[in-house]
């Protein structure tokens, strides 16, 4: 049996631009992979066989070297010579970095959000966060990690800063394999209180508060992890990148 991939999830509208990738199978099995991951069900380390992984979409090797190596240029996979694909596994190092780093620059974001943001824009960013909402209610921990991750990653869009945006996604992308790694809390990586609090920020077009709020919420996410030992997620290749329910 081959599984189908769509792209119909809104967080990864612009997904496409990431990867570099026209639209097409491809395209398709990437954002189904990234999907994977950054819900926590692909554990950062699995080896993504390529004739594994052609056998679940029922794609040539050709059609997902491409994608796994599109995947590997975001830094979500690993490209190990004479052994294959590999979900990346950021080290302690990085964890740190990638939490420092998205101290130093989501904050800018974030203001520059609050001075740019339309009425649609803050509808848009409140029916995300309803969304991330559902997921905690229904007990689906995975997406709600992810889009708790891709609402930063909306706000970064907001602020219409390129640069800033896709250094925002790289960083996001790197976080979800380090929470899957050394998260220690039995809540999901971003509490609903701070992106209400960023909401707020944003109603009032408050460019310091959100600055303020940004900074506050990235030292907690920091805070939360356990960089002492790693968590282990046991699901096979096939149950992991199946249809979404």
């Amino acid at each position: 049996m081959t599984i189908s991939v769509t792209a119909s999830d809104p967080s990864q509208t612009t997904l496409h631009e990431v990867f570099a990738l026209p639209p097409g199978r491809t395209l398709e099995i990437c954002l189904n992979i990234q999907a994977a991951i950054l819900e926590h069900k692909l554990a950062p380390g699995v080896k993504l066989s390529e004739d594994e992984v052609g056998e679940i979409y029922g794609a040539s090797r050709t059609v997902v070297r491409a994608a796994l190596q599109a995947l590997a240029h975001s830094g979500l996979i690993s490209m190990i010579k004479n052994r294959g694909a590999y979900v990346a596994k950021p080290t302690i190092r990085e964890a740190h970095e990638v939490f420092q780093a998205r101290a130093l620059i989501e904050p800018a974001v974030a203001r520059l959000a609050a001075d740019a943001i339309t009425e649609t824009q803050l509808a848009d960013l409140k029916a995300h966060l309803d969304a991330e909402h559902a997921a905690i209610h229904a007990a689906d921990m995975g997406r709600a990690l992810m889009l708790s991750g891709s609402f930063h990653t909306a706000i970064a869009e907001i602020a219409d800063h390129r640069i800033f945006t896709g250094m925002v996604r790289s960083l996001i992308s790197r976080s979800s394999l380090i929470i899957a790694l050394y998260w220690k809390r039995s809540d999901t990586a971003c509490e609903s209180h701070s992106h209400h609090a960023l909401l707020d920020a944003f109603e009032k077009r408050d460019g310091a508060e959100a600055e303020q709020v940004q900074k506050s919420h990235i030292i907690d996410l920091h805070s939360g992890l356990d960089l002492r030992g790693e968590q282990v997620l046991n699901r096979s290749l096939r149950d992991a990148l199946g249809p979404r329910k």
